[in-house]
């Protein structure tokens, strides 16, 4: 992903003013709204030309919004040393802190949605700064590192894949808004799916092993 602002980059003044935009902007997401850098230098009264040397873009702004709100789960390291055990651990630590901030989430996927709809419509020259995702990639890499000394790289590539359907804030949207499912019972769901998953790659994988075998 390209490089975003964050607090640790600013001091005094400039921190403080940081701080100020995007916890504005996390109250404004938690509402429903959707601002653009200028209704967010309103709402956290400081000049527009301030706000947009934070963040040119809405774009930069969510990026930063997002990133910001999940500060630890993008610094966690898991404990166990089984894929397992890893994505039942990153469930449990990760998605309490995407309920706490699943306004901006949804602000996020409301900007890739936005998005596709523009570069299907728009000439490539007006297209504005693409919101930009990918933080889960790095993340379910790091949970199924420990699959690469026992699985080939094309059961490795389809768990993640896997995964990352069931970790992230799309899922809120199935399981929150069509089943009106509480918090708990999505990570439960999640973590039941993510077995599933496990199970299928265990046993794609003993196929392969005996086609070897027989072979």
């Amino acid at each position: 992903m390209p490089k975003t602002n964050s607090a640790s980059e600013y001091k005094g003044t400039r921190k403080r003013t940081y701080v100020l935009l995007v916890t504005t902007a996390l109250e404004l997401f938690e509402k429903g709204a959707m601002p653009s850098v200028s209704e967010l230098a309103l709402e956290a009264g400081v000049s527009r030309a301030t706000a947009y040397r934070y963040f040119p873009t809405q774009s930069d702004l969510i990026t930063a919004t997002v990133n910001e709100s999940l500060g630890p789960i993008l610094t966690w390291r898991p404990q166990s040393e089984k894929t397992e055990e890893r994505i039942d651990e990153l469930l449990t630590f990760a998605f309490p802190r995407m309920f706490e901030h699943e306004g901006a989430l949804r602000a996020a996927l409301q900007a890739s949605l936005q998005q596709w709809a523009q570069g299907r419509s728009a000439p490539q020259e007006v297209k504005s700064k693409q919101f930009e995702r990918g933080n889960r990639k790095d993340i379910l890499a790091m949970v199924t590192t420990p699959m690469k000394s026992e699985y080939p790289q094309e059961i490795v590539d389809k768990v993640i894949k896997a995964f990352s359907v069931i970790y992230g804030s799309e899922i809120f949207l199935v399981l929150k808004d069509i089943w009106k499912m509480d918090n708990q019972q999505v990570i439960e769901l999640a973590q039941w799916m993510a077995k599933a998953i496990m199970n299928q790659a265990v046993a794609d994988n003993t196929k392969r092993q005996n086609k070897q075998i027989k072979n």
